[in-house]
């Protein structure tokens, strides 16, 4: 499965978002969108949701235009993992996964034997299936980060689209869910996510696109194109970056706090 998007271009009246965004992801791969707060991530999603649908340019999901598809076969396509979810009643965890598989079943039908066994599976494939039977307001973050990822790997549809995953996680959640995005990306999976964190993005991503201003900045491996001045031009930060583990992973230091009086130790 693929997301291809050509000469991309959005608008919100007279406020230009999107400005002629061209990449194309890939099964078996996490592609991460870095950037600051406004720079239209956002929105790049949604159009690729078929949410907005003013757009310029080309979206093809698998080869296939999504303006020619309805809502159904978008569902068997791609999910979406949005970066909060309040349901106005506490379902069960069980019950929330179960919502992923509604376009398996017809309008007047019951999710059946093969549903209820994929949400298991789900559930089980994600570590929380202790959780099945509780409430979904009444578990952390993280846990319910890991119900959304259930919930989308239960619809079956083999492009997940995740808005800021990590996003109000404590460290260890962090982790948790990125690892199990980037297990599921190994596993064939086409992934892309939203992000703020560049030395996350640099540790799991298989591709990067930067962007500023409604535009592409950077694409590429992290490798390269994390840079300094890349950093610098996305946040208006000066960072020192250090480079940890024959490069497997990179670390950005503010140079407004590094002085002769400080002293970075990195846990190894």
């Amino acid at each position: 499965m693929s997301i291809e998007v050509t000469n991309l271009s959005f608008s919100y009246g007279e406020n230009q978002v999107l400005d002629d965004i061209n990449f194309t992801a890939q099964d078996n791969q996490l592609l991460s969108v870095l950037g600051p707060n406004g720079v239209g991530k956002t929105t790049l999603f949604r159009c690729i949701l078929g949410l907005l649908t003013g757009y310029k340019g080309q979206i093809l999901l698998d080869g296939i235009d999504i303006k020619g598809l309805g809502i159904e076969e978008m569902a068997r396509l791609i999910a979406y993992i949005p970066q909060f979810h309040y349901p106005s009643f506490n379902y069960s965890v069980f019950d929330m996964v179960l919502m992923g598989t509604s376009v398996q079943v017809s309008a007047i039908s019951s999710p059946g034997v093969k549903q209820k066994k994929l949400v298991d599976a789900a559930l089980k494939r994600v570590g929380i299936y202790h959780l099945k039977n509780r409430g979904f307001t009444r578990i952390s973050g993280g846990e319910r980060q890991l119900v959304l990822l259930a919930r989308a790997l239960a619809q079956e549809a083999k492009i997940l689209v995740m808005d800021e995953p990590t996003s109000n996680l404590d460290f260890g959640n962090q982790v948790r869910v990125l690892t199990e995005i980037k297990s599921l990306a190994k596993e064939g999976y086409t992934i892309i996510q939203s992000t703020h964190n560049p030395d996350q993005t640099f540790l799991f991503s298989d591709r990067v696109m930067a962007m500023k201003d409604g535009k592409v900045l950077a694409w590429g491996t992290p490798a390269e194109i994390y840079t300094e001045d890349l950093i610098y031009n996305l946040y208006g930060v000066e960072v020192e970056m250090e480079s940890l583990y024959q490069d497997k992973a990179r670390v950005c230091i503010p140079k407004s706090i590094v002085d002769e009086d400080c002293v970075y130790r990195f846990c190894s």
